[in-house]
């Protein structure tokens, strides 16, 4: 008996969603936890906030711990942070789940 093969005429079933990304606010699959407050910076028992990997990703490759601490230690400011408004200008208007790991590029 012969399997039947996909085409690529086949429709591709929807993609599960997970929950709503604390920074750019789009419904994705994943998200990890973001400490408002870095951990090596005092926050380990402080707020944090639910974030897609892109957003997570790209917010610890333009801002550093002590600038998080400082400036950015609530979801309000970090969305308002200026670093950031071209970045989220694009990923709203994006569907891209996963960025690769771009911390070394520092």
């Amino acid at each position: 008996m012969r399997k039947k093969r996909a085409t690529p005429s086949d429709p591709s079933p929807p993609s599960p969603v997970v929950g709503q990304c604390g920074l750019c606010e789009r419904q994705v699959q994943q998200t990890s936890r973001h400490h408002l407050v870095p951990r090596e910076e005092g926050g380990r028992y402080g707020p944090v906030v639910e974030l897609c990997q892109p957003c997570h990703s790209t917010v610890h490759l333009l801002l550093d711990n002590k600038e998080l601490a400082r400036h950015y230690n609530t979801v309000e400011r970090l969305r308002e942070a200026e670093e950031l408004q071209k970045y989220l200008h694009w990923v709203r208007r994006s569907r891209v789940e996963r960025i690769s790991n771009r911390r070394a590029r520092r």
